[in-house]
Parts: C-alpha cells; sequence; structure tokens
C-alpha cells in the first residue's frame, strides 16, 4: 500500500524520526510532505533524509494561511497516486518555559491543528493522528494500579493554582475536535498522549535529560527546582514513541477518535537521573543544587499502555539505559 504522509513540525522531536521510520518501510512507495518553522529545531534533525525522494520539505508555518493552502493544493493534486493519505500533527510549543504563557501555546496547539484536521478532512485523507500530551494528567498523573488510564478521570489544576496546565487545557481539547471528527464520520484518527519523550536530536537543551548532560558538560554541576528532590518520572525515547504513531496508523480498528497513552514503565528519580547521566559522562560525584519552585507540578508521572498494546502490536525496545548512552555521546560530540 502507497501511503502519503503529510506531517507537521516535521523536524522535531516526534516529525524528524516520523520521517526516517516511514523512509525506511520496505515496500518503498511512500511519500512524506513535511513542513517546520524552526519554533525550537533545524533542518539538521532531518538533514541526512533530504535528497530522499520520499521526502519533500518545507519552511512552512502552521499558522500561515498561504503555506497551508500550498500544502493543501499539493496534497489535492497527489492524492490520486495513493492508496490512502495520512496527516500527523507534530507541531507544538511544548517546552515547559512556554506552558505559563498561553498565547505562545493557543495558536499553535489548539487553532493550528483544528485548522490541520479540517484540512485533513477537505482533501479527502483517511486519517489524522493528533499528538497530545500527558500533561493532561496533571495533579491525577499516576496511581498504584500500573499508572492512569485514558478513561481516568483528570483532576486539573487551573489559572487559580498555575498558568503552566493552559497548555494541557488546549491540549485537551485537541482531544475533542479528534473525537468529534471521527465520531461524525469524516476521518479516522485518535489521539496519543506522551510521556516525557527525549531525543539524542534535541536542537536546544530545554527538555530535563540535555538539560542535564550540557549542564554536566559546559558548568560541572546541575541546577534543579526544588520539586525534583521528590520527584519521578518515566522517559520516552522517540524512536518509540514515533514506532507507536505508525503503529496507530496502520491499525484501522484503533482508530477510533480515543486517546491512547505511550510512555513507559522505567521510573526513575530525577536526582539519579543526573548521577545516570553523570556516571556515563565518567564523573563520580556530580554537583546538584536546587532553586526555584514549580506549582502544579506532579511528583509522579506513570501512564498504563495496557490500551495500546492490546489494540497494535506496539512495545517499546530502547531502554533508558540505551538511549541515555546515545544522548550523551551525541550532545558530548556535538561540543567538539
Amino acid at each position: 500500500m502507497k501511503t502519503l504522509y503529510i506531517i507537521s513540525g516535521v523536524t522535531g522531536m516526534t516529525g524528524n524520526e516520523l520521517v526516517r521510520q516511514i523512509l525506511a518501510e520496505k515496500n518503498g512507495g511512500n511519500h512524506i510532505i513535511g513542513f517546520d518553522n524552526f519554533y525550537a529545531s533545524s533542518i539538521e534533525t532531518v538533514r541526512d533524509c533530504i535528497g530522499d525522494p520520499g521526502f519533500e520539505f518545507f519552511e512552512y508555518d502552521l499558522n500561515n494561511g498561504d503555506h497551508m493552502a500550498d500544502i493543501e493544493q499539493r496534497v489535492s493534486c497527489m492524492k490520486k497516486d495513493f492508496d490512502e493519505v495520512i496527516y500527523i500533527n507534530c507541531a507544538a510549543v511544548v517546552h515547559t518555559e512556554h506552558f505559563y504563557h498561553v498565547y505562545e501555546t493557543y495558536e499553535t496547539n489548539v487553532v493550528g491543528m483544528e485548522a490541520f484536521l479540517q484540512q485533513a478532512i477537505r482533501v479527502g485523507a483517511q486519517k489524522y493522528i493528533n499528538c497530545s500530551t500527558s500533561e493532561i494528567y496533571s495533579m491525577n498523573s499516576w496511581n498504584d494500579n500500573g499508572g492512569v488510564r485514558e478513561d481516568d478521570y483528570v483532576t486539573m489544576a487551573d489559572a487559580e493554582h498555575s498558568q503552566r496546565t493552559s497548555y494541557a487545557t488546549g491540549k485537551m481539547l485537541t482531544e475533542f475536535f479528534m473525537k468529534d471528527a471521527v465520531d461524525s464520520g469524516k476521518i479516522k484518527g485518535c489521539s496519543i498522549r506522551f510521556a516525557n519523550v527525549y531525543s539524542k536530536n534535541e536542537r536546544f537543551p530545554k527538555h530535563i535529560i540535555p538539560f542535564i548532560i550540557n549542564s554536566l558538560k559546559n558548568d560541572g554541576k546541575v541546577v534543579l527546582l526544588e520539586n525534583s528532590r521528590k520527584n519521578r518520572r518515566t522517559f520516552l525515547n522517540n524512536y518509540d514513541s514515533c514506532s507507536a504513531v505508525l503503529a496507530l496508523a496502520k491499525e484501522d480498528s484503533a482508530l477510533d477518535g480515543t486517546i491512547y497513552n505511550v510512555a513507559t514503565d522505567e521510573e526513575i528519580t530525577i536526582i539519579d537521573l543526573v548521577k545516570l547521566c553523570a556516571e556515563k559522562m565518567g564523573i563520580a560525584e556530580p554537583v546538584i543544587e536546587f532553586e526555584g519552585y514549580r506549582a502544579s507540578d506532579p511528583e509522579r508521572r506513570l501512564l498504563s499502555t495496557e490500551k495500546i498494546r492490546k489494540r497494535t502490536t506496539w512495545k517499546p525496545v530502547v531502554n533508558l539505559d540505551i538511549g541515555l548512552d546515545e544522548c550523551v555521546s551525541n550532545y558530548l560530540k556535538s561540543g567538539e
């Protein structure tokens, strides 16, 4: 089956790895139209794929009407040559520093996603995958029964507690858009709540793993929030997050408009994460300092992945030890 993929945010953590996995598929008949505005990434993340006849890249902005009109026209002209058309929305204003600024997240994460969904419907795409976030679980991010499930009720911090949750609220709204489109028979699709995705190819050290490695490399110490004295997290390698996207995209019965958790069960404290990174860098006793506090930050984030494992063949294959080896090697090399 020949598939035409349209991927927003294609140079970001999820998008760039999706390109590699799609191009590596054996049938060789797939084609990717990908675009990004380099808000928090760079062309370097897909440099190895530029020139492949199966990948077209455009420096386009999801929120630019002319750019999106051009994408729509291209898809409309090309779709007759493919068995199916799949839209994957990876574009997101996702770094923690932006969570507290509602206008920075709203246009791309909410308005842009919905417009991209409507474009998919207009061109007659068969499927739409909506990349959401586990931040939606907010203060209900874990339990003692194997992690929170997609149908658990959410206890969410509101504006009285923290502006941080504005990001999660916007992402939750996109899940309603997705469900409505499927329930009304306009398209097949689903939403995915990813938990703490990391990548060896992150452009800027904003997320915790590259932040730790770069801090140890450049400053000889790591400055963490006070929350990190007790916080625990699971970390999902972007190879596994992308294989989950494709596993769902290929399983029509799973594209019922609902939500899927994608995560690992490998939980670690933030302090132990620093020590593990340091050990891999040859640092025996890393210096850790604490400064600042983040309101409405859950102590743990542990998600059940029972649903996606039952409905697809997906399971994570890159454990944290291997993933950190890749990150340390790549980030240290990039500073040479």
